[in-house]
């Protein structure tokens, strides 16, 4: 009788507790919210805030908490480096990473420390675990996206001499990463390159570079900057009447650049890993729920993305019984075709390939919107890993 008794005085206590009682599980989130990088990492933190709600409201990981410790590193290394050590004071399991140099900068100790980073740096030496066997990211890289994009120009070329393609980009690890593997696929695919322009993130004139390279004729133009740097670039391209074709990584364009450029922007390519505010996906019905019908910045959609992925890997490892870095690292290089809402394509990770995908997507800027215009599928090619 008192056995039974105590059971069931346990079971009335777990019931009325058992919420207060669940643990919650931490990660850190570097973020740049007031450096050079801001006006793209603003929105890219709030997909991640934004998740981390959606997560506990509908009770992803069952009984446990999400805690995001987010700190704003401005962009300074020296400052995501001791944000990273306070972080793992405080317990996390897992880290949001942010830039690429600073993402560089810890890949030795997030190994050391078997603490996977998922980062918005999609340098693609960071997606050979031989270099970062803790590294992921959720889109393809810089250079899968760059090479993707180049296919789909040379795809449409009809013209019997080959196509002029040219570079804009800061001297900074950030812009330099893709060009190597780039630049080598350009040239497979029959490209004249006809001249590199660098142009830093926080330029606010770059009529010297463009003269330079109008004289050069080039037909395409690669920018590999951000937000504001390729606003700068197609004003003064516009003012000297330039033709060429411009084209953009995944943070050189988005709904601000519509609002910076005006009609500079129009005719502007970008190559995407994720979906946009304009895709009809399952994550977007979420996000419209959450945001109250407003349309988030591009950049938001693969703050969620990256964090609705780590919670699945992190779901996957409290099933097994075992939440620790390594245990959420081994589930990552189990992963296969995962869709994260829509919101990029399907992600799979291996042990020895951590490339979550071959797809990019094209969009162009028409009537002061982004508009998808085509799907590039690579093969996945052993000698592109990590370049």
């Amino acid at each position: 009788m008192r056995t039974q008794i105590f059971a069931a005085v346990m079971a009335l206590v777990l019931l009325v507790a058992g919420p207060a009682m669940a643990d919650t599980i931490k990660f850190g989130v570097l973020s740049d919210l007031s450096g050079p990088t801001s006006s793209v990492g603003v929105p890219y933190a709030k997909g991640v805030q934004d998740c981390v709600k959606h997560l506990n409201d509908t009770k992803f990981l069952g009984e446990h908490t999400l805690q995001a410790l987010q700190v704003d590193y401005a962009y300074n290394v020296q400052q995501a480096l001791s944000a990273y050590k306070k972080f793992k004071t405080e317990g996390i399991v897992a880290l949001q990473g942010w830039g690429t140099a600073d993402t560089e900068a810890l890949t030795r100790f997030v190994a050391q420390d078997k603490i996977p980073c998922f980062s918005a740096s999609y340098s693609a030496h960071l997606t050979n675990p031989q270099n970062a066997p803790y590294n992921f990211i959720v889109v393809a890289d810089y250079t899968t996206n760059l090479r993707g994009i180049l296919k789909y120009f040379k795809d449409k070329w009809t013209e019997e001499r080959a196509p002029k393609l040219a570079f804009i980009y800061p001297d900074h690890p950030y812009g330099l990463t893709p060009l190597e593997g780039g630049k080598a696929y350009a040239k497979e695919l029959g490209y004249e390159l006809v001249g590199d322009e660098h142009v830093d993130l926080k330029a606010m004139d770059a009529t010297s570079q463009l003269l330079t390279l109008q004289g050069k004729a080039p037909d395409f133009c690669w920018i590999g900057g951000t937000t504001p740097t390729t606003s700068v670039i197609l004003k003064d391209a516009q003012k000297l009447k330039m033709k060429t074709v411009f084209f953009t990584n995944i943070w050189g364009v988005d709904e601000d650049l519509i609002k910076l450029a005006g009609d500079a922007a129009e005719g502007t390519y970008t190559v995407q890993g994720g979906s946009t505010g304009y895709d009809d996906t399952p994550g977007n019905k979420i996000i419209l729920a959450l945001t109250g019908g407003e349309i988030p910045m591009t950049h938001y959609y693969r703050g969620f993305a990256s964090t609705y992925v780590m919670a699945e890997l992190i779901r996957r490892a409290l099933e097994k019984g075992a939440l620790t870095g390594e245990a959420v690292k081994n589930e990552a290089e189990a992963m296969r075709d995962f869709d994260p809402l829509g919101l990029t394509p399907p992600v799979s990770y291996f042990p020895d390939d951590h490339r979550p995908t071959m797809t990019s997507f094209i969009y162009k800027i028409e009537d002061g919107k982004l508009v998808k215009k085509g799907t590039e599928v690579l093969e996945r090619k052993a000698e592109w890993l990590g370049k």
